[in-house]
């Protein structure tokens, strides 16, 4: 548990390092995009060399169909409500100050962070290690998040000192999540554990082809497409050497 608790926490200290970043050094909004572009390459090589073929091995894939659309479904209703509150700004350094959508960011973030967090949790359940490739690839895609957010919550007038507090609470709620995903699925079966790998899967596709693809396409043009495709190499050779 504690082990799931520490990976865990490492993936959402991205949010936290790069809320500090963003805060203290002006980073080009350029350079924002690239990393969400390799990191979005990566996201997409894990739950398609890891989540979704694990879970056709481990079960079928009428299970792996069926929790893949459904991940997608929830995540794409639930972003639907938080993005008419404001919650789509979480991954936007913003060009204006706009007024109202604070909490919304920060829900959207942890909307983002605590299916992932259960799945570091949950990888630890039938393998000796946690999935490196899952640790890096929501690592990466956490960073940009974290620091274009607060840019955004900045300029809507937030304090550094709440900023802060808000990431601090994401990292410790991580932490959290990874522990309790490896604790209450411990006992679960394969095939439940093939259906929740592909029901987060199927989340973490809908996410990044509604928020971090076009925003860094917005901020960056055509060479993000050229940077996620060396994300998906790169998590392909994490995969062959994991």
């Amino acid at each position: 548990m504690l082990q799931a608790a520490l990976w865990g926490g490492i993936a959402g200290s991205a949010v936290l390092l790069g809320s500090f970043i963003g805060l203290v050094f002006q980073i080009p909004k350029k350079w924002t995009a690239w990393i969400m572009a390799f990191g979005t390459g990566i996201l997409i090589g894990a739950v398609s060399f890891e989540l979704l073929i694990e879970a056709v091995e481990q079960s079928s894939l009428k299970v792996t169909s069926v929790g893949f659309i459904l991940g997608a479904s929830i995540f794409t209703i639930i972003n639907i409500f938080l993005s008419n509150k404001g919650g789509h700004e979480r991954k936007k350094s913003g060009s204006k100050k706009v007024k109202g959508v604070g909490m919304a960011i920060f829900f959207g973030t942890l909307l983002d962070a605590i299916p992932e967090s259960v799945l570091i949790g949950a990888s630890l359940i039938d393998h000796s290690q946690v999935s490196w490739l899952l640790v890096v690839a929501i690592f990466l895609s956490n960073f940009p998040e974290g620091l274009s957010s607060s840019i955004g919550l900045l300029k809507e007038g937030f304090s550094k000192q709440k900023i802060m507090g808000m990431w601090i609470s994401v990292f410790l709620i991580s932490a959290i999540a990874s522990a309790l995903g490896f604790v209450c699925l411990e006992h679960a079966s394969v095939s439940s554990l093939s259906l929740i790998g592909a029901f987060a899967g199927g989340g973490i596709m809908a996410m990044v082809s509604s928020t971090m693809l076009p925003e860094a396409h917005e901020d960056a043009g055509a060479a993000v497409g050229l940077i996620t495709s060396l994300g998906l190499l790169c998590s392909l050779v994490l995969t062959h050497f994991s």
